[in-house]
């Protein structure tokens, strides 16, 4: 009896896998996993959405319902785009200078030179993209004190004649909030265009030669071109990401002095666990999320004209 219905049952499974395409089975596999993952993202995202639409929510026990209250709020408020300004002076800052430092540091170890030392200037570029947001703001931190080894070294060269609060000082914390971002950001960079560049044909550059270009001429008419895919959409995935960036924005200047680096990431964190509003953060959280989504449907359509 027992041998009858397993049999049974491997008859109706043959059935339904038989009557499954072959380009089916690979969605079934992961049917699984897109499931659980829907669900822990599916799931927090429906509660931000919500929190955003209540006034003092999870600090009350009953919370009222106010709509779009503290979207105008939020609008009204010129915290909110002073802080939406910083994000796009930090972000826009950060991907030019990851895309100037990143494609000058790949054509460096893109030359032929000694394979050793090739490898060991990669290994040693990579690293700080390698390092941790906590340990990149600690070092940073040291470095710009007002008695670090940088304004030591501009002092004995007479750049400067006192020391510099380059993190306390509003008209400077932006500028070193850059460098530092650039500083971590440039690797990623680095990288990318390096595996484009390796993918470059070499008879291009020779008949360049021929043709009697130079350097620069190579590469306005020969590298941009042919790396202008790999440009376009490692530019905008590093756009994505350092949009919504807050570990090292937080850690090293905390939005400070005053509001002078506050971007929306940082001010998220502070409504929320700062001044416990959590429905103002859920509000600036979706803004966040809104940009966010446009910068990522923007580089999915890039990514598939690629294809």
């Amino acid at each position: 009896m027992r041998s009858a219905l397993i049999a049974d049952l491997n008859k109706d499974m043959q059935k339904i896998l038989n009557n499954i395409s072959n380009e089916s089975i690979p969605y079934l596999f992961l049917l699984p996993c897109l499931l659980i993952l829907g669900s822990l993202l599916s799931v927090p995202l429906y509660k931000v959405v919500e929190y955003s639409l209540y006034d003092n929510v999870i600090v009350q026990k009953n919370p009222s319902f106010v709509g779009l209250e503290n979207y105008k709020e939020i609008l009204g408020d010129i915290a909110f785009w002073k802080a939406t300004l910083n994000t796009i002076i930090f972000t826009v800052g950060s991907v030019i200078g990851h895309l100037i430092i990143g494609t000058s540091l790949a054509l460096l170890v893109n030359t032929d030179i000694n394979p050793k030392a090739r490898t060991l200037f990669r290994s040693l570029l990579i690293l700080p993209w390698i390092f941790t947001a906590v340990v990149v703001a600690v070092n940073w931190q040291l470095l710009l004190n007002p008695f670090g080894i940088i304004n030591y070294g501009l002092d004995k060269l007479g750049i400067i004649n006192e020391p510099l609060d380059w993190l306390g000082d509003p008209s400077l914390a932006m500028w070193s909030l850059l460098l530092i971002s650039t500083w971590r950001g440039y690797p990623f960079i680095m990288v990318s265009f390096l595996s484009g560049l390796q993918s470059i044909p070499k008879e291009l550059y020779e008949a360049a030669e021929i043709d009697g270009a130079g350097f620069f001429g190579k590469f306005w008419h020969v590298t941009i071109p042919q790396l202008k895919p790999v440009i376009y959409g490692v530019a905008l995935l590093d756009l994505i990401w350092t949009f919504q960036l807050f570990p090292l924005v937080w850690l090293t200047t905390g939005g400070g002095p005053g509001r002078s680096t506050e971007v929306l990431s940082t001010m998220t964190f502070r409504y929320a666990f700062v001044n416990f509003e959590f429905s103002q953060a859920s509000t600036v959280a979706v803004s966040i999320l809104i940009i966010s989504a446009a910068f990522t449907i923007f580089y999915l359509r890039n990514e598939k004209s690629r294809i």
